[in-house]
């Protein structure tokens, strides 16, 4: 079949079927994926559906509930941020099981501008995905909101520090890459953010240990120093 802006939520899951792979599958699983509702198609076979299919919220939140992870994707490509509402937005981090479906939403939420509600409603849920869903908004928002103040950036550092003890896995990570995101933002950011990364680094705590080193090691190589003309 030939998608269009005009395809329904059936026809593009029909479509993502034809493109799947058993292959693909056992790859995704490599990368700590979850697979169990996954067609296995590829994430670039997916930037093409979501392409020629464009926006529409209303499809959008019907290929959400089909619970498939192909047509989760699209649907965080293919909602509108203008008409996503906080609860949808609650209800999509609610069935989120997987971390790369929580940093695809990411984006569409930070997009919606939800940030200053949804981070710290979510870093405070105890659930995993939940929680790493906050951390990976910070991280995006560290990267895309250019036009937002250095100081709502660093604003999050005490929250990346409150939740940097989670030792599971999927947080943790998440925990890392805000602050590094926030430390590699600009000159004004990199400096609070290694002071954090060290205080870390010496904590008693294994999870807090192992985000201030690794953050620590990356906003002070050289290339990043160099792209914030911090060298010496």
């Amino acid at each position: 079949m030939t998608l269009s802006p005009i395809s329904s939520a059936e026809e593009i899951i029909d479509h993502l079927r034809g493109l799947g792979s058993a292959e693909n599958i056992d790859g995704l699983g490599r990368f700590g994926i979850t697979t169990e509702a996954a067609l296995g198609v590829s994430n670039v076979a997916l930037n093409r559906v979501a392409r020629l299919a464009k926006a529409d919220h209303p499809r959008a939140l019907a290929l959400w509930r089909s619970g498939i992870r192909e047509a989760r994707i699209l649907a965080a490509y293919t909602a509108s941020p203008k008409a996503l509402t906080l609860d949808e937005a609650r209800l999509w981090a609610a069935d989120c099981n997987s971390w790369e479906v929580v940093d695809t939403v990411a984006d569409l939420f930070v997009a919606a501008r939800f940030e200053q509600v949804l981070i710290p409603e979510f870093a405070g849920d105890e659930r995993e995905f939940v929680r790493r869903l906050a951390f990976a908004m910070i991280a995006t928002c560290a990267v895309h909101l250019k036009q937002e103040p250095d100081s709502a950036l660093l604003a999050w550092l005490p929250l990346i520090e409150a939740h940097a003890g989670d030792e599971r896995n999927f947080v943790k990570k998440a925990v890392n890459w805000a602050l590094r995101q926030i430390g590699k933002r600009s000159a004004a950011c990199h400096g609070p953010a290694l002071t954090l990364a060290e205080k870390l680094a010496a904590s008693g705590n294994r999870a807090a240990r192992w985000t201030g080193k690794d953050a620590v090691r990356e906003l002070n190589s050289v290339k990043v120093r160099d792209r914030l003309g911090l060298s010496d």
